[in-house]
């Protein structure tokens, strides 16, 4: 398949995802950018739906877990099971090994089990009784969590958290994106009717376009000023890591890319640092909103000349 933009992406998922277009371009980010997506909100406004989008029209290989209480980390990761016809043990492998891993409800599974991904985040490979397996490449996580406040959660913890580049919530629909889904089909049939519009080698060259964006000196100044106000300024109780700094600049070329420039912007930044930067950052006291955090830490820092 040949090489196509990747907003073709974009403008396919709004026609069943209503009213969140912003939302499909960070996720189509994040994808781009090689990084792993969180989505939390309540229940039902369309997080399980994204993810099925994403890999239909991206034609990856998907599959979903539901994380409960009871999951146990080889129930994700695989297990070797002894097999009399051979006298010996075959591994059978979980569903982690998959190019698009939906997590769904990440946050009701135990902390061990939340840790089997791990290492499948970061390395993209697995360790399983004393073998390490390698994923598919591309293998990306989009994990959904429901409000902390709910009933029967487990909170990620900072470590977990720093593995996701990206965190984004999707909130309600606008009246008139709500009015077309109640009055339209249902989305679940027009999600069968969906045709891929890019392959596997498609993303892979996409992803070697964003690392080749280019990004000025005064815009590495710009993202270093932003990391050392959170570190410096008494706000947060943990700034941003090296490793939070490399995700923001891959966001902003992957988001350059997505708005077909070569080169990134101070907006780049401004546009994915919300995403990528407030679930990093413990506030000392409650910021608000997402928005007003994200709003606040961006006038705190002046913009480059």
């Amino acid at each position: 398949m040949s090489v196509i933009e990747p907003r073709k992406v974009v403008d396919a998922a709004a026609t069943l995802i209503l009213g969140k277009r912003s939302r499909l371009e960070l996720s189509l980010t994040c994808l781009i950018a090689g990084g792993h997506l969180l989505i939390e909100d309540v229940p039902g406004t369309g997080k399980t739906t994204l993810a099925h989008v994403l890999a239909r029209l991206l034609g990856l290989e998907f599959r979903r877990v539901q994380f409960t209480s009871d999951l146990l980390p080889a129930d994700i990761l695989g297990v070797s099971v002894f097999e009399r016809e051979t006298g010996g043990f075959h591994f059978h492998p979980g569903p982690v090994f998959t190019q698009i891993l939906l997590a769904d409800e990440v946050n009701r599974a135990t902390p061990r089990t939340q840790s089997a991904l791990l290492e499948a985040m970061e390395e993209h490979q697995v360790s399983v009784e004393g073998a390490t397996r390698a994923l598919p490449d591309p293998f990306f996580v989009i994990a959904t969590q429901n409000p902390a406040s709910q009933i029967g959660t487990y909170p990620l913890p900072e470590s977990q958290l720093d593995r996701f580049m990206m965190r984004i919530t999707m909130g309600y629909p606008d009246p008139a994106a709500e009015r077309a889904l109640l009055t339209g089909r249902d989305r679940r049939s027009l999600l069968a009717d969906l045709q891929p519009v890019a392959d596997a080698t498609t993303l892979v060259a996409w992803r070697a376009q964003a690392a080749c964006v280019h990004v000025a000196d005064a815009l590495i100044d710009y993202v270093q000023a932003l990391i050392a106000h959170t570190r410096d300024s008494g706000v947060y109780r943990l700034g941003l890591s090296p490793r939070a700094g490399l995700a923001l600049l891959a966001a902003a070329r992957a988001h350059a890319l997505l708005n077909a420039r070569g080169h990134a912007l101070p907006e780049d930044v401004q546009a994915v640092l919300p995403a990528v930067a407030l679930h990093r950052l413990p506030a000392v006291e409650h910021p608000g909103s997402h928005d007003e955090a994200a709003r606040q830490l961006l006038q705190a820092v002046t913009l480059p000349a």
